[in-house]
């Protein structure tokens, strides 16, 4: 099978094609950066060329996208993206979750904790226990995390941006920027497009919040 992946939903901006087999993805054309904002401008490209490289969008069978958690903005851009072009292409779309693949970035059994940080005194966390995951997605507070982390056993493996954040003393921490394009592609190929849709992964509400009165409406009298 041959997979295009689209990342934007952290640190990095990720467009690559995988020939995947036995669960083995090998690239055929990658491009990858370091990149905290400004996917909307150099997704396309980076898409046009890795695709290019791999000989064109028409051996592509499926295409696959994070879903999050990460960045609302980076989020939007690549599920907007992937799903516009699975649309031209005729090709199924499915949704990989950041954790997932953040999890899936690293070799070896045992126990392993994706963890992104969230800020505002959080991590967005999901556990595992050798490949089997210990709960959903959760949005989790420093020390919480740290709790879970440790019930694993001091061999557990902490994996992203909210790695150091969690990591007791011993502890194996792996600051990633995003989830390895590998990892993705594996993910993406092993997925049912129709029970892993491209739908945003949204762990706590939004920042940003509705403004209380119109463009041009009084202010509230002050009580």
């Amino acid at each position: 099978m041959r997979v295009l992946v689209v990342d934007a939903a952290l640190g990095l901006c990720t467009a690559g094609v995988f020939a995947v087999e036995n669960g083995v993805a090998r690239p055929l054309g990658l491009r990858s950066a370091a990149m905290a904002k400004g996917h909307q401008e150099r997704l396309a490209g980076m898409v046009r060329d890795a695709a290019a490289e791999a000989g064109g969008f028409a051996g592509i069978d499926r295409i696959g996208v994070t879903v999050g958690p990460g960045s609302f903005t980076g989020l939007r851009v690549g599920l907007a993206f992937a799903q516009g072009l699975g649309a031209a292409l005729g090709r199924p779309v499915a949704g990989v979750s950041t954790l997932d693949a953040l999890a899936a970035s690293v070799d070896g059994e045992g126990a392993t904790a994706a963890l992104i940080d969230a800020r505002r005194g959080q991590v967005y966390a999901r556990f595992w226990r050798d490949g089997a995951a210990q709960g959903p997605a959760e949005a989790l507070s420093i020390e919480a995390a740290k709790a879970r982390a440790r019930r694993l056993g001091p061999e557990v493996r902490l994996i992203g941006s909210g790695a150091a954040l969690v990591a007791d003393e011993g502890m194996a921490a792996f600051d990633l920027a995003g989830p390895s394009p590998e990892a993705l592609a594996r993910l993406a190929a092993a997925a049912d497009p129709a029970a892993s849709p491209p739908r945003p992964l949204y762990l706590r509400a939004p920042d940003a919040t509705p403004p209380s009165r119109l463009p041009g409406q009084p202010r509230p009298p002050a009580p």
